[in-house]
């Protein structure tokens, strides 16, 4: 058990049954009436972003929380596999927990796997990735960098706007959290 006021942001707690990583917390001691924490969480299981507010003080179930370092093998069908890198055991992870992050791993990458109470959760990502490009159109001569973008199609699927010089088989880095070019490698 945890107290509100030992609340960080990124840590897990149990509410009603259900877990939740704290996206935001804020201590509010208003004039008039007891203080409260205003939270912002988000269900491990499902996604989605919930707003609660506990009293000051409020004792929470914690949840015990592992990320481990694994490297992206291959996929067959909905299972994406994943080896420990400490003790190279391979573990197979479904489509719904893999989620966003099967736009931006190929074989032989490197993620965060998080697991709560044992049980796999989450794929975490670096904030960016370099990726090979599968396919876009040819650049003609004259296109600059400040000359507009075009769409290209990467080797995992994901398409993103690069700039105009950028051809098929470059590689070029792309950042997770927006999903934006950031420069060729």
């Amino acid at each position: 058990m945890i107290s509100t006021n030992q609340f960080r942001n990124g840590s897990a707690i149990r509410v009603d049954g259900k877990r939740f990583t704290i996206l935001y917390h804020q201590h509010v001691k208003p004039g008039k009436g007891g203080a409260f924490v205003r939270t912002r969480l988000r269900n491990m299981d499902t996604g989605a972003v919930v707003e609660k507010t506990f009293r000051a003080g409020e004792k929470v179930e914690d949840v015990r929380t592992e990320s481990r370092e694994m490297q992206y093998l291959y996929r067959d069908g909905d299972l994406f596999y994943f080896m420990d890198s400490e003790t190279y055991e391979q573990i197979p992870i479904p489509l719904e927990i893999v989620d966003d992050a099967v736009n931006y791993i190929v074989e032989g990458s490197t993620v965060g796997v998080l697991s709560a109470d044992g049980e796999i959760v989450s794929v975490q990502l670096p904030a960016h990735v370099d990726l090979g490009v599968a396919q876009t159109d040819p650049g003609v001569k004259g296109d600059t960098a400040t000359g507009g973008s075009k769409p290209a199609t990467l080797e995992t699927g994901l398409v993103v706007q690069v700039p105009l010089f950028i051809s098929e088989g470059d590689r070029v880095r792309v950042d997770t959290r927006s999903r934006e070019y950031l420069t060729r490698v």
